[in-house]
């Protein structure tokens, strides 16, 4: 075997070894943490006055007047996205993706966070798009809510794919071919006084650009 055969199979394979490594490496994202549990440090309130989003008890919780909290890092495209999430009885939330800046309850993604207010639309709701009528989690209960967002192609239509999990149950996934919202930032509503809401343990991965089949 000649030494150009040799050397052209190294780099062959140094490729297929580097290329099996970034695969793996983008397949395998870490958790990253967008809430540290103390401080509303990268979290920033979008709302009238008298709203009111604190640290307490090692959650980020939402009262008063409605209003968004809206995480500052981004724009985000394609992610899996999860927060631990605990709703007063009667009260109304929503988990937001792919939002603006500087948000009203019409801009971006909503996950309906909402076991037992008046509008019947509850928790596993992909607002305005699919809903789920019947209870999932009582009030006043720690769940875990888990959305991944992929811009997609299906049957060589673009859409954008929503997959929405609560405690680890899959409920759907859904395609929005209008591909509503291209990008954003993530954000908590808090819907209408009286309603309480608590957040902790917010993350992110990011997943790799592209569309898929």
């Amino acid at each position: 075997m000649t030494g150009a055969a040799v050397s052209e199979r190294t780099l062959s394979s140094a490729f297929l070894i580097l290329f099996v490594a970034s695969s793996a490496c983008a397949e395998d994202g870490k958790w990253i943490s967008l809430f540290d549990g103390n401080t509303m440090n990268g979290w920033e309130v979008v709302g009238r006055e008298g709203s009111v989003w604190e640290v307490k008890d090692g959650s980020l919780a939402g009262s008063g007047q409605p209003s968004m909290l809206v995480h500052t890092s981004g724009p985000w495209q394609n992610f899996r996205y999860r927060a631990e999430v605990k709703i007063s009885d009667g009260g109304n939330s929503g988990l937001y993706f792919r939002t603006t800046r500087k948000p009203s309850f019409a801009d971006g993604y909503e996950a309906q966070i909402d076991s037992t207010h008046r509008d019947p639309i509850r928790t596993g709701s992909l607002y305005g798009m699919s809903h789920v009528y019947r209870q999932l989690v009582p009030p006043d209960t720690w769940f875990t809510y888990e959305i991944e967002v992929r811009d997609n192609v299906w049957r060589g239509r673009e859409n954008t794919r929503i997959k929405v999990t609560v405690n680890d149950d899959e409920l759907y996934e859904y395609l929005d071919f209008a591909m509503t919202f291209r990008e954003g930032h993530f954000a908590f509503q808090h819907h209408d006084p009286g309603s309480r809401v608590a957040i902790r343990k917010v993350e992110v991965i990011k997943l790799p650009d592209g569309n898929g089949q």
